[in-house]
């Protein structure tokens, strides 16, 4: 239901709008994140370090302490004929509370008689008793307040509430109804229903996703398209001429991939690999088959500055072989020129950004469409592109690398290909944890490079200085070390410039005319300046580990050893820890790994960006009973679609979740 035919509010439909609700699917949806099971403590079973709720009287009033916005406050109360010290944090208000007052205090035992409160009530501690579930919030929006809206919009909509999954698998999985699941997930009778009600709905959202990816795959591969037909010695020479040799990996790859494009039926492949291993070669030889069999082939890049660095290198490999090659992205001056020439069939391959797929762009004769960083285009986007062509062959590429398992079933309407093995000659990166937000401890190896003629990359996670985001900006940082870095050239790289500024930029830094280059994540993939052999990363623990090891992957380009400084104040013991596999490890698909593990598919991959599971209560790692039996049914129903139920739940798919999963 639409929230508008709710009638909510003005206050609860703001509450809707930060939260980003646009129905009362998006409102029953947002789950939890946790649930406490409070209990009343005697003070005979209180253990230190663990959480404890208990009703106490005060027996001395509140004291706070102020400090700038922060305070302390403490006070004692007696409780089962002990005193206890009592401390709060940020709750001054609690001052209005008197001796012989009645609390309930809910918080960690500290031993010695000390308790840290996290909150308190001033209700019944009865009412407090039992499973309680903590959700996400945003400044402003409390705990209460999201609780009594998705309540609300419970009792209004609970009606439509039925059940949509096939008896056959609700009976085979034993699992609660749809209405009972989404009560209980929210308002926990007992810990059995609370179990049942997750184990209900991380299959259905596991289901979800692959009768979904089911349909994409239909809708992918459908049909037949003609055959490629190429001259594989022209292949083999221009591999042969390219000056160094193709790994193992890299020519199963292209073996692969060329039998796709000769085949009747449509390429739908992912191409994944380690930083720097080599997927860009593999594009050439597909695009260049692709233009022997008499068709246009274009390359879709993620922005503008990598979009013209392939132009310039795709020029250079294929120059005296005939091909004519373009460049198209939305701010270039002869935008409206390239577009032409697209439609006309002047050119044989083109290299650009979102501009591909725009209204006004009309392909000839599209054959091949390769989506590099592809993890940074939605299908919606992909397919935008791919229904430029009739029948067009289709690559995604990614140096995001996971193991083959997982891949299996992140992205499992794809064939899959890996490159796991680097190109001989490089040399890899050292990294370093610099437990300091400063580069003052590393200055004198800074300049040491430098005075040996090598470039220095120096990455920043914001623009501008901003009291909403706590965290060095490479103008701040430009200012700073202009003067301390000098006499090398330094300059500034972030997407705020225009694009004629940042091509500049890029070229002089390519030139070794600019020494140290002080950037956002706009260098994050594909910049390739070899002599480029340093990198330092402020606030290092605001990126994850994947992009992290996108970025020093910028600085083991040429034949040198690439340096990596990582910096932060950080304290966190878990976030140090996170930060110290990038020191240990080299190895991105272990890295990438380890970043799924700790922080899910869809904040390294783009969840929203990316046409990978929006997984809210499922886990890779930990529901692999739930993910291979919802694997198993999704086929089931999607190839027996005669079912009456089957192809109820199948359109319920089609004109309700699907999109919300496959974005």
């Amino acid at each position: 239901m639409d929230l508008k035919d709710l009638k909510l509010t003005p206050k609860r439909q703001e509450i809707c709008k930060r939260l980003g609700f646009n129905s009362s699917f998006d409102v029953l949806t947002y789950y939890p994140y946790k649930y406490d099971n409070y209990e009343i403590a005697r003070y005979k079973d209180f253990k230190v370090g663990e959480t404890v709720m208990f009703s106490a009287e005060l027996i001395t009033s509140p004291s706070t302490f102020r400090y700038g916005k922060r305070s302390t406050t403490r006070f004692k109360v007696l409780y089962d004929d002990e005193q206890l010290l009592i401390t709060i944090f940020n709750r001054p208000w609690i001052r209005n509370l008197g001796i012989n007052d009645y609390v309930v205090i809910i918080g960690k035992y500290d031993g010695n008689n000390k308790v840290t409160a996290l909150n308190y009530y001033t209700k019944d501690i009865e009412e407090l008793v039992g499973i309680v579930p903590t959700y996400s919030t945003k400044e402003g929006i409390g705990q209460n307040e999201i609780k009594k809206l998705i309540s609300l919009v419970y009792e209004k909509c609970s009606n439509e509430l039925v059940e949509h999954l096939p008896s056959e698998y609700v009976d085979a999985h034993n699992l609660i109804d749809y209405k009972s699941a989404i009560s209980n997930i929210h308002n926990p009778i007992s810990s059995v229903l609370l179990k049942k009600s997750l184990a209900r709905l991380k299959y259905e959202e596991f289901l979800n996703f692959y009768v979904a990816l089911n349909i994409l795959k239909g809708n992918a591969t459908e049909g037949i398209k003609q055959r490629k037909v190429f001259d594989r010695n022209k292949i083999n020479d221009f591999i042969n001429n390219l000056g160094f040799t193709l790994t193992a990996d890299q020519n199963k790859c292209i073996e692969d991939s060329l039998n796709d494009l000769a085949s009747d039926k449509i390429m739908y492949r992912l191409v994944q690999g380690e930083v720097g291993s080599g997927k860009t070669v593999v594009a050439e030889v597909m695009l260049y088959a692709n233009y022997l069999a008499g068709y246009e082939g274009c390359l879709m890049a993620p922005t503008e500055i990598l979009a013209k660095q392939h132009y310039e290198s795709f020029k250079k490999d294929f120059e005296g072989l005939g091909l004519k090659i373009g460049v198209l992205y939305s701010s270039m001056e002869n935008e409206n020129k390239v577009k032409k020439e697209i439609e006309n069939g002047e050119l044989d391959i083109i290299i650009g950004t979102h501009a591909l797929f725009s209204e006004d762009v009309n392909y000839h004769n599209l054959g091949l469409v390769i989506a590099d960083e592809q993890h940074r285009f939605g299908v919606k986007q992909r397919n935008a592109l791919k229904n430029k062509g009739n029948n067009t062959d289709f690559c995604l590429m990614s140096a995001t690398p996971i193991p083959r398992t997982l891949a299996s079933s992140l992205y499992g309407d794809m064939d899959i290909s890996t490159i796991e093995t680097l190109p001989s000659g490089r040399k890899g990166c050292k990294t370093y944890l610099i437990k300091k937000n400063s580069i003052v401890d590393i200055l004198d190896v800074v300049k040491n490079t430098l005075n040996e003629g090598r470039q220095i990359y120096i990455i920043a996670a914001a623009i501008e200085k901003s009291e909403n985001y706590n965290a060095k900006d490479v103008t701040g940082l430009y200012n700073a070390l202009l003067n301390e870095l000098s006499p090398y050239k330094v300059a500034l790289l972030h997407g705020k410039l225009t694009s004629q500024e940042k091509d500049d930029i890029m070229k002089d830094y390519n030139d070794n005319k600019i020494q140290v280059l002080i950037s956002t994540t706009v260098v994050e993939v594909g910049v390739n300046v070899k002599n480029a052999t340093m990198m330092i990363i402020y606030d290092a623990d605001k990126f994850g580990l994947s992009q992290l090891h996108q970025l020093r992957g910028r600085v083991q380009r040429g034949n040198y050893e690439g340096t990596c400084f990582l910096l932060t104040d950080n304290k966190d013991e878990a976030v140090i820890k996170r930060l110290d596999v990038l020191c240990k490890c080299n190895d991105g698909f272990k890295i990438s790994l380890e970043d799924l593990k700790l922080r899910g598919p869809g904040d390294i991959l783009g969840t929203r960006q990316s046409g990978l599971p929006t997984f809210i209560l499922g886990n890779l790692f930990e529901d692999g009973r739930f993910i291979e039996a919802a694997k198993v049914d999704a086929k089931k129903i999607c190839d027996n679609l005669i079912d009456e139920e089957n192809k109820k739940y199948y359109q319920y798919m089609m004109d309700n979740i699907k999109d919300k999963v496959i974005s």
